[in-house]
Formats: structure tokens, C-alpha cells, sequence
């Protein structure tokens, strides 16, 4: 079911309870990403997000692109224990010991990728048909395709990726289309 907004325009239920939440929803949420750097930015968010709020994410957002120099895998492929301790002692961040080995191991999985490459395998995982949601009841966590994503990502040398992640991903890069069928955003 949708949710009327604070400028009357129906959203997805989950998506009015906080002006941040309105605005990612609205403007980058189930939006077409096909760069490999936001798409590595958006794994790692959803990856730090698992067990936790996504507001908590989105409010931390900005400290995160700081700390992990804007998602850059080339830069974040060569950080060292001196930044690990860093990370740690960043409050403005998850400091969660196994998420941040996971972003600094995925960066350089992601280099040992041709350009383009994480994004093209990402997007292969696109359903060829997928139902349009009527209400949140019918968005899934998972997903066979989210489920292979997962397998083919891991089979790369990434971690920290499950089928849920990696079906959050595509829900937040635009490979799947989960805005509710009377949603604006549709």
C-alpha cells in the first residue's frame, strides 16, 4: 500500500516516515545505476546496512563516502592496517570490524574485474520479467536471481554479499523495479 506524503503525492509505505527516507526514495531509489564506482558504493551500503536500519545509512552516508574516499576501489584496494584502525575509531560510520574488511576485500575483487565488468555482471542478473508490486507484502527479500547474484559475486571474490544484499542491490540501482504500482515514483 502506498503512503500519502507531506506533499500529497502517494509513495511506497516505507518511504514517508522521515524526510531523508522521502528524498532517497524520490530521487535514487529504484533509479538506473550503470557505473562500476556507485554500484560499489551501493553494495558496500547495502552490505554495511545488513542488521540495521537503512535511515542509520542514510544519515551516516556522507561520512561514509569521506571514510572510504568516495567509494574509489583503487584507493580503498590499498588500505592498510593504519587505516583499518581508522575506520574503527570513526564514529561517524558502522564500525563493524567484518563489514569494513569486507568493503576494503570487495574493492580489490572489484580491480581484479575488467572496466565495466562488475556493472555488466551485476545487470545480467536483471529478471526478464518481474511483477509489479501492489503492496510491500509482495516485495521479496530474495529472488533466484538475487540469489544467483550472490553466488556469482562470491565465485568473484566478493564477500559480505548475500542473496538479500544483493537483492537490496538490485533494488536500489534500478535492476529491479520495486516502487508499488500506484507509487509516484513508478
Amino acid at each position: 500500500m502506498t503512503v500519502v506524503g507531506p506533499d500529497g503525492q502517494p509513495r511506497c509505505g516505507w518511504a514517508t516516515s522521515a524526510p531523508e527516507y522521502v528524498e532517497y526514495h524520490d530521487t535514487e531509489w529504484g533509479k538506473e545505476i550503470r557505473s562500476d564506482v556507485a554500484l560499489f558504493e551501493r553494495m558496500t551500503l547495502e552490505g554495511f546496512q545488513s542488521g540495521l536500519s537503512w535511515i542509520t545509512i542514510l544519515r551516516k552516508r556522507e561520512n561514509f563516502r569521506a571514510a572510504f574516499a568516495r567509494f574509489d576501489p583503487e584507493t580503498i584496494a590499498k588500505f592498510d592496517d593504519a587505516d583499518f584502525d581508522r575506520l574503527m575509531a570513526d564514529p561517524g560510520i558502522v564500525r563493524n570490524r567484518l563489514k569494513i574488511n569486507a568493503t576494503i576485500s570487495n574493492a580489490r575483487a572489484l580491480l581484479e574485474l575488467a572496466d565495466g565488468e562488475f556493472t555488466d555482471l551485476l545487470w545480467s542478473f536483471r529478471p526478464a520479467k518481474h511483477a509489479v508490486p501492489k503492496t510491500l507484502a509482495d516485495v521479496p527479500a530474495t529472488t533466484p536471481e538475487s540469489v544467483a547474484m550472490s553466488k556469482a559475486l562470491k565465485k568473484k571474490g566478493f564477500v559480505f554479499v548475500g542473496p538479500t544484499t544483493a537483492y537490496a542491490l538490485m533494488q536500489a540501482t534500478g535492476i529491479v523495479n520495486d516502487h508499488l504500482k500506484t507509487c509516484i515514483a513508478r
